[in-house]
């Protein structure tokens, strides 16, 4: 007999507490259950159920050995399924959370691009910056920018690493020159970005475990990066933004890149989704797409 199909026969069997039960829920016969479960009996030299006429319990065995047939043949469904997704298109709704600027900019574009080639698709996007409890918000799938906290049930992947550096506008650096290197920084005004009432500082990589951190000093503090941005462009100062946000800007020559010999600082984003025995094809295939479009957008 398959030993697979008579671990399926046994767990129903003691789930709905009698042979005959799960004799009616598999089509089959009374005694074809109890021959599945005689083989793996005989098959493991245990006996998994102690039965009379009225009742049926587990032995301590076959406590042990039912919760062990649940988690095999739970895997084997989701084995079925990925093969089941390679001959299917992503339907239903895809339910994504992610930063508001980040979002609309980048992951937005590459989910609607998704969203045309797959007609089924549906997308319910949310933009912005408070972070979403995946479980509460009932949603498939999180972006986040930055460092992440160590949460339990939770899987993350990495899709783009953002450069952050260090920005002016060709009238500041007139007015006040260009630094040249970091510690130069400390002589000029910044453009600040505030959140929550907390200053981020600016990071520096130096070839050891922890960058340099450089606190700005500066009189105008925004909690939006492109905001910056634009004050940045007006010529009120050095700005610290990922280099996708000011690409056509410098491209413009409204802004100019500084200290070309300093390594940019890389600004993790990663996809976030709930754990689970089956990743349903719709989210695999928007992190994947993510995955492969982010990291071209980011330099």
């Amino acid at each position: 007999m398959d030993r697979l199909a008579s671990m399926a026969v046994f767990v129903k069997a003691v789930d709905l507490g009698s042979f005959a039960a799960a004799a009616a829920a598999l089509e089959l016969s009374g005694p074809m259950v109890g021959k599945h479960v005689r083989f793996l009996e005989e098959r493991l030299g245990v006996r998994l159920l102690n039965r009379t006429t009225r009742r049926q319990s587990l032995t301590d065995f076959g406590k042990a050995y039912y919760e062990r047939c649940r988690i095999v043949l739970a895997e084997a469904e989701a084995a079925d399924a990925l093969a089941a997704d390679q001959l299917a298109e992503p339907r239903g709704t895809l339910r994504v959370a992610m930063p508001a600027l980040f979002g609309r900019h980048c992951v937005t574009p590459v989910l609607l691009a998704l969203a045309q080639q797959y007609p089924a698709l549906e997308l319910d996007l949310s933009l912005g910056d408070a972070i979403t409890d995946l479980a509460e918000n009932a949603s498939d799938l999180a972006i986040r920018t930055g460092l992440l906290d160590d949460r339990t049930g939770i899987i993350a992947r990495r899709v783009a690493r953002q450069h952050m550096v260090v920005c002016a506008a060709p009238s500041y650096l007139a007015s006040h020159g260009e630094p040249r290197r970091i510690e130069d920084l400390a002589d000029h005004r910044a453009i600040i970005y505030r959140r929550s009432g907390r200053v981020r500082p600016w990071l520096f990589p130096n070839g050891k475990e922890r960058p340099v951190e450089i606190m700005p000093n500066g009189r105008l503090r925004l909690d939006d990066m492109e905001a910056i941005a634009d004050a940045a462009t007006a010529g009120l100062g050095l700005a610290w933004l990922p280099s996708w946000l000011i690409r056509r800007r410098v491209e413009a020559g409204q802004l100019a890149r500084l200290l070309p010999d300093q390594p940019d600082y890389l600004y993790d984003a990663h996809a976030l989704w709930l754990e689970t025995p089956h990743l349903p094809l719709k989210v695999r295939l928007a992190v994947d797409a993510l995955a492969a479009a982010l990291p071209a957008m980011m330099t």
